[in-house]
Formats: C-alpha cells, sequence, structure tokens
C-alpha cells in the first residue's frame, strides 16, 4: 500500500509540474494528435483510482513507446464479454483537454522530472521484488502510438457492449456508433464509407483551390482541373449565362423539346434513329444502350454491347402504383418545365408531363431487374454487325444506328466486328412500344431524360425544382456544398490528373507494400481453401488456383500518376480544354466522353492496364475479363489500413475487402470467367452442380433477412455476387491474419481500454465497423429493389454468422442468432 501511496504521489507531483487541469469529454471521431500524451496521462490516473478500489498491484512490466517517457503497463481487470451488463470502463478512451503552462525554468522542470522518474523507477523494482514474477507476452504489451490511440477511442465509441456479439455482432460492433451517427440532410445515409468520401471530397476541394507542388505548376491537365472546377463554383456567370446554351442544344442539335414549344414544335422533323444518336453523342443512352466493352469470349480484343437503358426511377415496380416518389417526379418535370419557357397553355403542359410519365411506365414493364439480368447473363445473341439484321429483329432497326453512332466517333464499322446483345425481351418489347407510340411523346421523354441529367449544371432556381423529388426517392432534404458537388464532378470526368496532386500530397507510400504483401498472404489464403474444399474435382481444384495466381493486382495508382514524365497523363487529357462558362464544359465534356468509350473499339486491351476509375475514389474493384483486382489510393486509409495499425485491424479491414475482391473472382458471375477472362466453361459440370447447391444457401439465407426500418426482405438472388464475396473475404482474411501470426509471432500490441479483447477478436471488431450504416428509408428502399450489395447490417451479420472461426474467437454456444447451428458457406 505504501508503495501504491508513493506512485500516487509521484504522478500528482509530476502532472503538478504542468498545472494540468483534468476535464473529461468524449468524442465521436478521432481524438487529435496532440491529445495522445494527454490521453496516456489519463490511463494512469485511471489505473490509481482501480488501486484504491480493487486493490490491484500494478504490473512489473515497463513498456517503451513512441514517446521518450516510460509508463507502467497496465493489467485491467478481466472481464466476461457475454455479461449482459457492461458498465462504461474509465480505462475508455477519456480524452484529456490540456491547458500546459509552463511555470517555472526549464532547469527546475527538467529537475523535477529527473527525480519523478528515479523515484518511479525505484517504486517499481521494489513493486517486482514484492510481486510475484509475471511473465506477459508480448501482445500484451499496449500500443500508446497515436495511431492505436486514435483507433481505440473510434473502437470505444463505436461498439455497444451491452450487446452479447454471439447474439447481434453488428449491434454489438455498431451500436454506439448507431445511436451517436445521424444520415446529414444532403446524404442518402451514413457510413463508413461515406465518411471517408466526405474527407476525400474536401482533399479534392483543396487540390482544386490550394497553391500546386511547385513541380505541378506547369502540367497542362493539372491546371485544366482548375478551369473546370473555376467553371463550375463561378455561380454569378451560371447566372449571367442562364439556359441558352442548352435551349440553343435542344434545338439545334436534338430537334425541339416540344413541351416548351407547345404547338409550335415541328414534327416533321422528328427522326428517332438521328434522334438517338444526337443524344449519343452527348453520352446519353435513351430507351437503349451502346458501348464497347471488352470481348466476353476473346479478352484480347472489344466488341459493341447492346443492352436496356435506365429508368428515371430505376425499377418498374416504382411506377406499378400512385406514391409520393412518382407525384414528385411528375411535379418534378412540370416545375423544371414551366420554369425553361413563359408557358401559357399549362393544360397542354400537365398533357405532355402525364404522357412522358405513361411512356416511360409502359417501357418500364419490361425492364429487367439486377437479379433478372444476373440470371439472364447467358442470354445473349452474339453475332456480327453484317448479320444483326437478320439475327436479332425488332422495329428499330439497330444496325444502321450503330454504324452512324461510331462513325461520329470516326469508327468505320466492319461487317466483320462483333455485337453482343443482351436484354432481349426488354429491347423487343419497348421497341414495339416506341413503334406505336406518338412521336411528340417520344420526343419529349428523350429530351426530359437527357434535361433531367443536366438539371445540377443550370443556376440554382432550376436546381431547386429537384429538391422535392429527392426528398422523396432519395431521402434528402437540402443539397450538397456547391464547392463539393463541383470538386465531384471534376473528379468524375479528370480524375487522373486530380489523382496526380492527391498522390503526391496525401498518399503513403507504404500502403503499397504492405498491400501487396497482403494480397500475397491474402491470396494463398484462399488457395488453401480451394486445395481443403470437398465438393470441387481436382482438375477444376487446379484450375480455379491458377486463376487464383494469375489475377492481377492494381494497387494505390497507375505508373504513369506517379511519373515525373508526364507525358501519358497529358496525352489522355488534351482535348480536356475549357472555358469560362460551365455549361458549355459540361456538353464539351460528354461528347469528349462518348468519343473515348466508341473509339476504344479499334484499342488494344492492356489486361495489366490501370482500370476506368481514378485512384481517387473510395472503393475496390474486381474486373472479370482482366482477371483484375483494384485497390486505389482513396480506401488505403483508416479504418481500413494505416501503415503503423496493428495487423488484425489491417486484415480486418482492407484484408477482408481484399479478400472480397478476390472472391468476386469465383463467385457466381466470376466463376464463369477463365484466369484469362474469357467466359468460357472451365469447371466440370460436377463441380457446377455442386457449387449452385451451396450458393443456393447463401440466397436462401440472405433472403430471410429483413431490413425492419421499410419491412422488406433483402433480394437474395440480387446481392448474391457480393454475399459470396463478401463471405468468402472475411475467411480468407481471418486465416491469412492467422498465418501471419504463425510466421511472425504475436507482435501485435494491444489497444489500450481494449486490452479485454483477443487481436483475434479486433479482428471481427474492425470488420464489423467497417460496415456501420444507417440509410433513410427511401434509400432502404432503393437498396432493396436494385441494390447488389446487401445493407451493412446483414454485410456483418451474414458473414460472421456463418464463420466457424467467429463463433470459437467469442465463445459461442451453437444457436446462439449470430451463431446458428446452421451455416451457409460457398468458399
Amino acid at each position: 500500500m505504501a508503495n501504491q501511496q508513493l506512485l500516487s504521489f509521484v504522478i500528482i507531483f509530476t502532472l503538478s509540474m504542468y498545472q494540468i487541469d483534468l476535464t473529461f469529454t468524449y468524442t465521436l471521431q478521432y481524438s487529435p494528435d496532440s491529445l495522445i500524451s494527454n490521453y496516456r496521462l489519463a490511463l494512469i490516473s485511471d489505473h490509481l483510482r482501480q488501486i484504491e478500489r480493487q486493490q490491484i498491484s500494478p504490473s512489473s512490466h515497463i513498456l517503451q513507446s513512441d514517446y521518450s517517457e516510460k509508463l507502467p503497463h497496465i493489467d485491467w481487470p478481466k472481464r466476461d464479454i457475454h455479461t449482459s451488463v457492461k458498465t462504461k470502463r474509465l480505462e475508455s478512451i477519456f480524452i484529456l483537454l490540456l491547458n500546459r503552462k509552463v511555470f517555472i525554468a526549464l532547469g527546475v522542470l527538467v529537475g523535477a522530472l529527473l527525480i519523478s522518474t528515479i523515484v518511479l523507477a525505484a517504486l517499481l523494482g521494489n513493486a517486482k521484488k514484492s510481486t510475484p514474477s509475471t511473465t506477459i507476452a508480448t501482445n500484451d504489451e499496449l500500443c500508446l502510438t497515436p495511431y492505436c490511440v486514435k483507433a481505440a477511442n473510434y473502437i470505444l465509441e463505436s461498439i455497444d457492449e451491452t450487446v452479447d456479439p454471439c447474439e447481434n455482432f453488428f449491434e454489438f460492433a455498431c451500436g454506439t456508433w448507431l445511436k451517436n451517427n445521424r444520415i446529414p440532410d444532403d446524404a442518402e445515409s451514413q457510413d463508413t464509407f461515406n465518411v471517408l468520401r466526405n474527407q476525400l471530397d474536401n482533399d479534392i476541394v483543396d487540390i482544386l483551390t490550394l497553391p500546386l507542388p511547385t513541380d505541378m505548376t506547369n502540367i497542362q491537365c493539372i491546371n485544366n482541373t482548375r478551369v473546370l472546377y473555376d467553371s463550375c463554383v463561378d455561380e454569378a456567370t451560371i447566372e449571367t449565362i442562364g439556359v441558352n446554351t442548352l435551349l440553343s442544344t435542344i434545338n439545334t442539335e436534338f430537334g425541339g423539346w416540344p413541351i416548351l414549344q407547345n404547338s409550335a414544335w415541328n414534327a416533321s422533323t422528328y427522326n428517332l434513329s438521328v434522334l438517338l444518336q444526337k443524344l449519343r453523342e452527348y453520352n446519353q443512352n435513351i430507351i437503349y444502350s451502346f458501348g464497347t466493352s471488352i470481348d466476353d469470349q476473346n479478352s484480347t480484343v472489344y466488341f459493341v454491347r447492346v443492352s436496356q437503358s435506365d429508368l428515371a426511377l430505376e425499377q418498374r415496380t416504382r411506377y406499378d402504383n400512385e406514391t409520393s416518389v412518382t407525384n414528385a417526379y411528375r411535379q418534378f418535370i412540370y416545375d423544371l418545365a414551366s420554369l425553361l419557357t413563359n408557358v401559357t397553355n399549362t393544360t397542354q403542359l400537365q398533357q405532355d408531363v402525364d404522357d412522358i410519365f405513361a411512356f416511360e411506365k409502359d417501357i418500364s414493364r419490361y425492364h429487367l431487374t439486377p437479379a433478372e439480368q444476373r440470371a439472364k447473363q447467358n442470354e445473349t445473341v452474339r453475332t456480327t454487325i453484317g448479320n444483326l439484321s437478320q439475327t436479332f429483329t425488332t422495329d428499330f432497326e439497330f444496325t444502321n444506328y450503330l454504324r452512324q453512332v461510331y462513325l461520329s466517333a470516326n469508327v468505320t464499322l466492319n461487317d466483320s466486328d462483333i455485337v453482343s446483345i443482351s436484354d432481349l425481351d426488354f429491347l423487343r418489347n419497348a421497341s414495339e412500344v416506341v413503334s406505336q407510340s406518338q412521336t411528340r411523346v417520344i420526343q419529349n421523354y428523350a429530351i426530359w431524360r437527357f434535361v433531367m441529367n443536366r438539371v445540377s449544371d443550370l443556376p440554382k432556381r432550376y436546381r431547386l425544382t429537384r429538391e422535392a423529388f429527392d426528398r422523396e426517392f432519395r431521402g434528402t432534404s437540402s443539397q450538397r456544398a456547391r464547392s463539393i458537388v463541383c470538386g465531384s464532378f471534376v473528379n468524375n470526368n479528370m480524375g487522373f490528373a486530380v489523382s496526380k496532386v492527391y498522390v503526391a500530397r496525401y498518399f503513403d507510400e507504404n500502403a503499397k507494400n504492405q498491400s501487396s504483401e497482403m494480397i500475397s498472404n491474402i491470396r494463398n489464403a484462399f488457395i488453401e481453401m480451394v486445395q481443403n474444399s470437398t465438393w470441387m474435382d481436382d482438375d477444376s481444384k487446379e484450375k480455379a488456383i491458377e486463376k487464383a495466381r494469375a489475377i492481377d493486382e492494381q494497387i494505390g495508382y497507375p505508373k504513369y500518376v506517379g511519373d515525373s514524365n508526364t507525358t501519358e497523363l497529358e496525352r489522355i487529357y488534351s482535348a480536356y480544354t475549357f472555358n469560362g462558362s460551365y455549361i458549355s464544359n459540361v456538353l464539351k465534356l460528354l461528347q469528349i466522353k462518348s468519343r473515348e468509350s466508341l473509339q476504344r473499339l479499334r484499342e488494344t486491351v492492356d489486361r495489366k492496364a490501370w482500370g476506368t476509375s481514378p485512384p481517387t475514389v473510395v472503393n475496390a474493384f474486381y474486373t472479370p475479363s482482366r482477371n483484375q483486382i483494384s485497390f486505389p489510393a482513396g480506401i488505403l486509409q483508416t479504418p481500413f489500413f494505416h501503415k503503423d495499425a496493428p495487423k488484425y485491424l489491417n486484415y480486418g479491414g482492407i484484408g477482408a475487402v481484399i479478400g472480397h475482391e478476390i472472391t468476386h473472382g469465383f463467385d457466381d458471375n466470376g466463376r464463369q470467367f477463365d484466369k484469362d477472362g474469357n467466359r468460357v466453361p472451365w469447371w466440370s459440370q460436377e463441380t457446377i452442380d455442386k457449387f449452385i447447391e451451396r450458393k443456393a444457401c447463401i440466397v436462401d439465407q440472405y433472403s430471410n433477412y429483413t431490413v425492419a426500418q421499410i419491412n422488406k426482405t433483402v433480394n437474395g438472388s440480387q446481392t448474391q455476387g457480393e454475399n459470396i464475396a463478401d463471405n468468402g473475404g472475411i475467411k480468407e482474411a481471418f486465416y491469412s491474419y492467422r498465418n501471419w501470426t504463425k510466421a511472425n509471432g504475436n507482435v501485435d500490441r494491444r489497444l489500450p481500454g481494449l486490452t479485454n479483447y483477443t487481436s483475434e477478436q479486433l479482428f471481427f471488431i474492425n470488420y464489423g465497423q467497417v460496415w456501420c450504416s444507417k440509410m433513410t428509408d427511401a434509400n432502404a428502399l432503393n437498396r432493396v429493389l436494385i441494390g447488389v450489395h446487401s445493407p451493412g447490417q446483414f454485410r456483418v451479420i451474414g458473414p460472421t454468422s456463418n464463420f466457424e472461426e467467429f463463433e470459437k474467437v467469442f465463445s459461442c454456444t451453437s444457436g446462439q442468432n449470430n451463431s446458428p447451428a446452421k451455416r451457409c458457406s460457398v468458399w
């Protein structure tokens, strides 16, 4: 007891040298780095209070942190994570707001600290002599680096320890996060991805507004991104220019918009093929979708692809009944049209609005859902341009249309060029609807869909006409800040130029090396899972392993973005020159993007090249035709990855994402492509049948998950690919982490305030917290209707409940909600 009192005296004396005010505060965000040492002092003070209450002796072990001072290791009292009442522990990360004022001379302070250190060392020496010797494993040491303290704070401010993880792991991992986070008014949801995307959005605005690095000031494409951004945020000029440029384009290029011209519209100029062709030149696919893709049977070349286009309300069931959404949609059309012209005949205007909606409702009846498209992905017509009219007959003449569209980009289609046609039922039936509809209605609808996508580029009073519709359809109640909208627009269209600055300013090159090592480890874990599978025959196993080893990996950014030689970057954006008119710049960009996609038909496929998404996105990708996984710079950040993070956090974060993308190569869609990216049979029929049987379990499992806020079930068929990838990814990451610890020893230190959790438990906790999320009701419905990803809670519950290692790690009992007796497993 004397030693404990002496320890108290030493710490109080030391703190008094700084005149510290101990003020506790909670924070939902990561604590600033400047508070790290303050937090460590809080841990010590808290430990002293525990000594007084529980007579716990400090550990004899001494930790060396990243800071110069040494702190005693603290053995927090162990507690069972299954107890129903889990009080807030004082060791949870209370951030101490300190006001340090050095009030004595530096020499006196140093002397005082030296004395206190000597006394503390003597005290700990005595404690070691008077306490039975205890050997503490390396992984029982506390990690007190700035990163670890931030990570611990975030985890503790997210978990809800009143929930049993074996009953509902999502509520356990995210319960407090759910209580303390709200969905922003300008967003449809709030989740980890959105938090990172918001930070990325702000970084991009800084890139486009703050002074450039001196070695980038003369890079033309980067300067052009700034011209484009400046034109977007220049509201005064946007107001001055108004809508004349857009309306002029509609009248001269597209044949006018009848809803604005009333009886003055000249129907004799109408030509459907020419109308759709001109719209396609502005990168707008109406009714039908046309583009260039990698040939799915010969991944070394491109081919022409024809399919259905999108619907304004995205899914056909939206049109079945009159709802607040359909009413808001029609009102949106009416309000915008009436604002664009001095309407005098409101009766005709309302009739045009009703006709537009009725036409879209008619074609929507044949529109395939993502689940239906997935089920019919092998029901395609593969032919040549020369044979197209004989092979695929509809009321719309596709052959001549395709020739004219590609010719607009200076590409002459040959009779031997391959064309692939999917969504056959829609194309036939929609063509029949079009042939039976009035020309005024089709013209009105086609131009409406073009204008609907351009509203965000118009003066503010026009943009505001969309708010009521978005409130009903998306669940948002305000628009995003103009600077963020404009930054996102520039990034979406010139992302690789933006990334040049982003990589130099924000990206840590350590992420590439560590991620590459993790990919190798996780790939090996997947190969081991294949080898241990009991449902695949040996030949199919061997080919699956070959494909896994052949997966190309792209990390961070393409080489030309990081190079000092900017020739390739400048070549890519050579046509991207702009002026002060934002709407003119937008229309020019649309034409550029259309030409690029059409001209790609004559390019050679580089299967090792970076994909179309820039590094400045928070996402990851698997491309079947390239057998390629990509991890852009934007996702290689906390909580997915940090160079200083314990491995259990990185493997539970970006590791599970890596496993997810690898597994996509072997999900219901990816497994149809061989190692070279060709859609050809490469498994035995017996193995295919067993795969289908195993994936049916996943489909049924997720189809029984209910999104409580809207009382609708997940579409297990529509989301099966992502669910298979989630379930496989978490296993691969976990086994890879376990293999890493076997090879490297238990070198990962524990997080402060979380020492009651093992490293493997923290792996799962970080995995779960990646998917903490909230949705508006409107967004939840959209996710159920058209989403290919399950809502966040089921991306946590599904994979963990199917993984027997989760049950072992958390000492669950089979039959608990998050540890069911029946499990589903594909990989």
